[in-house]
């Protein structure tokens, strides 16, 4: 199975992120594969400080638009809601949602990773 298909498996909408490119496949790829190499250091770490959110947002809000650009639906969703709840005060519903997208964050940078090899 190709790249393209796991990640539309995995909730991903490539065309949507093709089409945002000009249909250039290899450019695509490639801005995946930096956002995979990049992903972990620029994480939202779910233990960030609830009394200043302040990294917390400046990450999510980051996360949210590489993710939005290259359609990659299910982190960018979550990330629109993270970042709201985080602008909004509600830092613990954000970490909540912050541990409830891990596991699918992981597989969609798991799939980038392995296809890049």
């Amino acid at each position: 199975m190709s790249l393209f298909e796991e990640l539309k498996e995995l909730g991903a909408d490539i065309d949507g992120g093709l089409k945002r490119l000009g249909g250039n496949e290899k450019l695509y790829t490639r801005l995946l594969g930096k956002f995979a190499d990049t992903f972990h250091a620029g994480a939202v770490n779910p233990d960030f400080d609830a009394d200043d959110c302040t990294e917390a947002i400046e990450k999510a809000h980051a996360i949210k638009g590489t993710a939005g650009n290259l359609s990659l639906t299910p982190i960018y969703e979550s990330y629109s809601e993270i970042l709201g709840l985080l602008r909004g005060g509600k830092p613990e519903e954000a970490r909540a949602l912050l541990n409830k997208i891990a596991p699918v964050q992981d597989q969609i940078i798991a799939c980038i990773q392995k296809n890049m090899e």
